[in-house]
């Protein structure tokens, strides 16, 4: 990832087992490929602090430092709680953020790129060196009463892989209805899977100033196009023109950029500057805390609206929803001690209410 200019992410279709650990692949959704394999975040790092369920895993961004030798191999994580009713406006509460990276040399990865090839794709991984649940690919710490062989992260995971899948097992060979119900199981608790691939975000030459007339039927166009963000759609022909008045200038200029490359979920420009969407509820320095070595965090990345048509989130009357999702890290990209995942942190931007 590039620190002067600003990447773009794009998620793709792409086999599983090019998304292993050991291709330090950026990725959306599935089971998270884990950089380091040993140890893994804690279970209660997990738990939403609201529903008091198990975090979904969301993405992650493979962003190494090639200048820092601790940080040759470096990728972020986010992990969110699926409940709308924690997904709170201008709360950051149902997000967790976590850094983890190693130098070239370590004790996990060959010193040398891996060769792309499917038989060999599974090893190493974090499976190698702990239990990890069966549903969500997280640190396990229990395993089925009866026969000791399914392992998981919380009672939540445990319980619902019972009732659907496992019973019909436990203790005996597996059945093709038993895979095809973990299978159901699995995509209840994991969001689709993608590949994030990026691109350098190509601007183009200062256009002569529109009119008014000429910016309002631009702005008609987008705003009832699917590639408008989702949380702006379903506005009204008639709410336009004064939605375009009420919105600053700050979410004129978001809407303006996001428009070249409308299928952008990741912009990425570390020490950069964000792309807001509004002028409300933009951070303070006071209100992006230090690191826990004591460093300032800086901003790396942004993750955009458009990600959320790719999720399948969408909830009978809630949904979940942000305007964008800033991801702040050590600007140094410390050593954090010997427990591998260094916790960072995240500052939830929604679109302004003048939209209601």
């Amino acid at each position: 990832m590039a620190e002067s200019s600003v990447e773009l992410g794009f998620v793709e279709k792409r086999a599983s087992w090019k998304l292993k650990s050991k291709f330090f692949p950026s990725k959306v959704g599935g089971f998270p490929s884990w950089l380091r394999l040993n140890p893994l975040p804690n279970h209660e790092d997990l738990i939403c602090k609201a529903c008091k369920k198990h975090f979904v895993f969301l993405m992650q961004v493979y962003a190494p430092i090639l200048e820092n030798e601790h940080s040759f191999h470096r990728t972020i994580y986010i992990f969110m709680c699926p409940n709308a009713k924690c997904n709170k406006k201008f709360s950051h509460d149902n997000f967790v953020i976590f850094r983890s990276q190693l130098p070239r040399k370590n004790e996990f990865y060959s010193f040398e790129p891996p060769e792309e090839i499917e038989k060999l794709s599974s090893s190493p991984s974090a499976e190698d060196y702990q239990d990890i649940c069966e549903i969500c690919g997280c640190f396990a710490s229990l395993r089925c009463d009866k026969c000791s062989n399914k392992k998981y992260c919380s009672e939540d995971h445990k319980k619902n892989d019972w009732e659907w899948n496992h019973k019909d097992v436990c203790e005996n060979d597996e059945k093709d209805i038993g895979k095809k119900r973990q299978k159901k199981l699995k995509n209840y608790f994991l969001l689709p899977e993608f590949e994030l691939v990026t691109e350098i975000e190509q601007l183009p030459p200062e256009a002569p100033e529109k009119s008014d007339e000429e910016k309002m039927k631009e702005y008609r166009q987008f705003m009832q196009s699917a590639k408008a963000p989702k949380d702006l759609q379903d506005t009204q022909l008639d709410d336009l023109d004064s939605l375009m008045k009420k919105h600053d200038k700050t979410f004129n200029k978001f809407q303006k950029r996001i428009k070249l490359e409308p299928e952008q979920v990741l912009r990425y420009q570390r020490k950069g500057v964000p792309l807001w969407v509004s002028s409300e509820n933009i951070p303070s320095n006071s209100d992006i805390p230090p690191c826990c070595c004591g460093a300032k965090r800086d901003f790396e990345f942004q993750v955009m609206p458009q990600l959320l048509n790719y999720l399948s989130l969408d909830q009978v009357e809630e949904s979940i929803d942000w305007g964008t999702l800033l991801i702040y890290t050590c600007s140094k990209s410390c050593q954090y001690g010997t427990d591998g995942y260094c916790k960072e942190f995240l500052w939830k931007q929604d679109f302004s209410d003048s939209k209601e």
